[in-house]
């Protein structure tokens, strides 16, 4: 389940992007500079047959948008780009900024446009932890926030305690055998029809609750536990990480 929050945040950084005038090759890029702009959308015109058309009935006029985080180009197939020879159109890169580049440029591709992927990911952490700390945690446990492990290595670590914590929280799901980690949880941005059961062997019931206050609620998962489910909390944390 998306985060309200988060999705919010999208639109904030949305604006300050669209704000600001191209992108910065040295690594200082605005505050909030980060979510995809909205696609365009627009009539479709009827077919030959009444039915709609796929395509548009006019092509959209917005300018295009920014690089979507979600889906970065680092994950691009093909041939990528040699280290060596990844240059800016103007100015130049840091060291840390090629060791984040390497093989991350599919051949043909503007590096600046990777670059910007990863800072954009920046960007996103470090308002959100600036709004809410747990909140931040919690869209690299779901995955709302994909490369953030990979771009706070390379770009900001001053997050990594963020990507740490985050690879001991559970996502909202079902979760059994080794994934689990007995230990006290908290959740992160719950919502207002948050639940979770913890089971053991034999499909016994260890625990389970419900929290219609949107507050955080904490949990244990016991040695015993095989299973554990959880739906509408958005995300459990490790009780005693740095909050």
């Amino acid at each position: 389940m998306r985060n309200p929050f988060l999705a919010c945040a999208a639109v904030v950084l949305t604006a300050a992007a669209l704000a600001a005038c191209g992108s910065s090759a040295d690594g200082n890029d605005p505050e909030a500079a980060g979510a995809q702009r909205p696609a365009a959308s627009g009539p479709v015109a009827p077919g030959p047959s009444g039915t709609p058309a796929t395509e548009p009935a006019t092509p959209p006029t917005e300018e295009p948008s920014a690089p979507d985080a979600s889906a970065p180009a680092a994950t691009a197939e093909g041939p990528k780009t040699p280290v060596d020879e990844i240059t800016p159109a103007t100015g130049t890169f840091t060291k840390r900024q090629k060791e984040y580049l390497k093989d991350r440029v599919p051949k043909g591709m503007d590096p600046a446009a990777v670059l910007q992927t990863g800072q954009e990911t920046c960007d996103k952490l470090r308002y959100l932890v600036k709004a809410d700390r747990d909140t931040a945690v919690g869209a690299i446990v779901t995955g709302e926030i994909p490369d953030a492990k990979d771009a706070v290595a390379g770009l900001c670590t001053q997050h990594q305690a963020l990507v740490d914590e985050a690879a001991y929280g559970y996502p909202d799901g079902k979760h059994t055998g080794k994934k689990l980690r007995p230990g006290v949880y908290r959740s992160a941005s719950p919502t207002t029809d948050c639940s979770w059961q913890i089971e053991g062997a034999g499909g016994k019931e260890l625990a389970s609750g419900a929290s219609d206050t949107g507050k955080s609620r904490k949990i244990t998962i016991p040695d015993s536990a095989v299973t554990f489910t959880s739906t509408g909390c958005y995300a459990w944390l490790p009780e005693g990480a740095a909050g």
